[in-house]
This record gives structure tokens, sequence and C-alpha cells, in this order.
């Protein structure tokens, strides 16, 4: 029985030193999703580990986490799943004087989207996690073939991820919380074996 792990890109080169409106904030988001990491970043020694020892590595088909799972992977091959994209974050609208940073608009975008279903046409909630569980599926299948399978998602579907993998008996045994490179090891309840410090 392998582990699955799962792990947030690097940090965007984006910048979020910005105040912007509802509009300015959305295409703010389109510009996110299509760009790559800030330039000169070593990713974190326990992550490249991680990356040696897995059998399986998986990476969204966002250009952030392709860039993080070719620094990671070396010269080794990764599969791009457009399955694991970021849930989407369509802000509310709101007068163009109110101008708040992308991390406040994100925070209440997410708020919007997963209690009160505000999708404006994209992706919702319901069809997202039914997105993550046919990932959980698909991760428990690799790992219970016996592969450590490493996947370079996004922070929030990645919680998602998480969520239905407890759901179904695996358990978080290395936590590395969401912040950029950050990671976290899931394991089948019950299984003995070693978790990477």
């Amino acid at each position: 029985m392998g582990s699955i792990t799962l792990a947030r890109h690097g940090e965007p080169a984006l910048s979020r030193k910005v105040r912007l409106s509802s509009a300015q904030y959305r295409d703010w988001w389109a510009r996110y999703e299509l760009g790559g990491l800030k330039e000169a970043q070593t990713p974190p020694s326990s992550l490249i580990a991680v990356a040696r020892e897995a059998g399986v590595i998986l990476a969204s088909t966002r250009r952030r986490a392709v860039e993080t799972a070719t620094a990671l992977a070396a010269d080794r091959a990764f599969t791009q799943n457009d399955a694991l994209i970021e849930a989407p974050l369509p802000p509310p609208a709101a007068p163009g004087w109110v101008k708040l940073s992308p991390r406040h608009w994100g925070v209440i975008a997410r708020i919007s989207w997963w209690f009160f279903d505000h999708h404006q046409g994209e992706e919702t909630r319901a069809q997202a996690q039914t997105r993550a569980d046919a990932v959980a599926t698909s991760l428990i299948d690799r790992a219970e073939a016996g592969d450590d399978v490493l996947v370079l998602a996004h922070g929030f579907f990645n919680l998602m991820v998480g969520r239905s993998l407890r759901r179904r008996g695996w358990r978080c045994t290395n936590d590395g919380g969401y912040q950029y490179w950050s990671a976290r090891r899931f394991e089948k309840r019950g299984r003995r074996g070693r978790t990477n410090g």
C-alpha cells in the first residue's frame, strides 16, 4: 500500500501587492491562472525527497503546477491532468470604489462560492466536489497498487481531495499546511510505514 502526498505549487510570479476592484480581480485571477512561477525559487529538500521516492507524479495542467513538477521531478516523467486544476474563484459584484488585495478578494470569493453557490456559470461547489471525489478514487487506486503518489496542484482543491481521502479511511500523517511548496501526506488507516518529517 502506497501513500498519497498532496502538494501545493511554488510561489507564482504575479504580484499580490495591488488593490483591485471586483472586476479587476476577475482579470487578475485570469492572469494568475495562466501564469508561471516566480524566478529563483528553490524547492524544499523535504519535497524533493518525496518526489524522488514517488512511484507516480501527477500535476495540474496550470503552468504554475507544471513548472513546480518540472523543478521537483528533475529528468523524471510526470503526468499532467486537468482534473487537478484549482476550484474557481469568481468574485461577487461590488462597486468600483471597493478596492481590496487579491488575498482578500480570494477569501470573499471562496466564501461566496463555498457557502452561497456563487459561481457565475463556472464550476459549482457540487461539481468540484464530484471532481475531487473522482480524483481521490484515482489516487487511491494507484496507491493500493503499491505506488507512493505525489500530486502537485492547488491549495483549495487539494483540501477538497484531502477531505475525500479522509472520508474513505485515509489519515493525514504529515501536515505541512497549505502554503506554497507545502505538502500533506496521507496513508490508509492501519498502514504501518515511515512518514516524512
